[in-house]
């Protein structure tokens, strides 16, 4: 692609969602996620594979019904209270639609169908940006509106971590497994979005840490499915060697980063009295541990066949930056220590 039509996309993807952060206006808000979804359809389509072009066209029809069925419900909250602040939604009604609104842009559980098949058409670069900066701006609208009728929004979650874990187990396709694994995540998320903003917020900046540092790791060794980790001692021994413990912390293992977030949310959760809720959520943490052990087990305690082409890559320099996943890496393994620290600036 051409650096000057490149850098126009990347800038326009940062000005939708910058838009949508510091509206107080419905229709601004609006305007940021389409913008925001225009500047990554062709930089989506940019590879001319049909599978591309499939996942392009998918995701743009989930992402104008979810932008269209929010400008229903804002103009129908302004037809109703005569406001257009999104910090005055007090009507259940507008409130209930933008809530499955952002729910069907961000791909939460029982409204996540796309999610997998358009992940699953993408390369790892495009693949990363929707799987963390296309959730930040539905994310700012949704701790906004703090919706009056919790229970949808415990039901989503419930929902998303169960489909997450589920939806994962029988995968080969390392993209729609982290597909899956963003619809749990985004589950836990949600599950305690109305009980502790600021936790969410810790969940998902922890979430996108972990997430580049997966999506990276992958890119880094060439690999898609689950059958090619195996070759990737090959490539690059030291970061097969880390791998599986990035892909542990994804699933909330302790003492890794991941186990913070999941150990907070379950704490608040026993906090309100939602104890069930919590026994619910751990146990679906348990599915997605599965698949991410599965994919640990590929990469470090088989063995790909002794022959020249599977044991001669390590001989070629790679091309890649490993600035990047060395840094998400290591913040992936090493940030639990620093929980107490996360919660006293929470409660700031």
């Amino acid at each position: 692609m051409n650096p000057y039509i490149l850098a126009t996309l990347l800038f326009g993807l940062g000005l939708g969602t910058t838009i949508t952060f510091m509206s107080s206006h419905w229709l601004l808000a609006w305007m940021g996620l389409e913008i925001n979804t225009l500047a990554i359809l062709p930089l989506m389509a940019q590879h001319h594979h049909p599978r591309a072009v499939e996942a392009t066209t998918k995701y743009f029809l989930t992402q104008a019904t979810g932008a269209a069925i929010l400008l229903f419900a804002s103009t129908t909250n302004a037809w109703l209270t005569g406001q257009w602040d999104i910090q005055h939604m007090s009507h259940p009604f507008p409130v209930t639609l933008i809530t499955l609104a952002l729910a069907l842009k961000l791909g939460l559980a029982p409204i996540h169908a796309w999610l997998p098949e358009v992940l699953q058409g993408l390369d790892l670069t495009t693949g990363l940006v929707l799987s963390t900066w296309q959730k930040l701006a539905p994310f700012a609208l949704l701790i906004q509106i703090q919706p009056t009728n919790s229970s949808i929004l415990i039901v989503l979650g419930i929902t998303s971590t169960l489909v997450g874990g589920w939806g994962g187990l029988n995968q080969t396709q390392l993209r729609k497994i982290l597909a899956y694994s963003s619809i749990a995540h985004l589950g836990w998320m949600i599950l305690v979005l109305q009980f502790s903003p600021s936790l969410t917020l810790l969940t998902l900046v922890l979430y996108v840490l972990m997430t580049t540092s997966t999506f990276l790791v992958f890119k880094l060794n060439g690999s898609t499915n689950v059958n090619t980790l195996a070759t990737s001692w090959a490539k690059s021994p030291t970061l097969t060697a880390l791998a599986p413990l990035v892909l542990l912390s994804l699933g909330g293992l302790p003492p890794l980063t991941g186990f913070m977030p999941k150990w907070l949310i379950l704490q608040e959760l026993s906090k309100q009295d939602l104890a069930p809720m919590a026994t619910l959520a751990a146990m679906t943490a348990l599915l997605s541990l599965y698949f991410y052990l599965r994919l640990s087990y590929a990469m470090t305690l088989t063995m790909s066949p002794n022959i020249s082409t599977g044991s001669t890559p390590w001989r070629f320099q790679s091309s890649q930056l490993a600035f990047p996943v060395a840094i998400s890496t290591m913040a992936t393994l090493l940030l639990l220590p620093t929980a107490p620290m996360m919660v006293a600036l929470m409660t700031l």
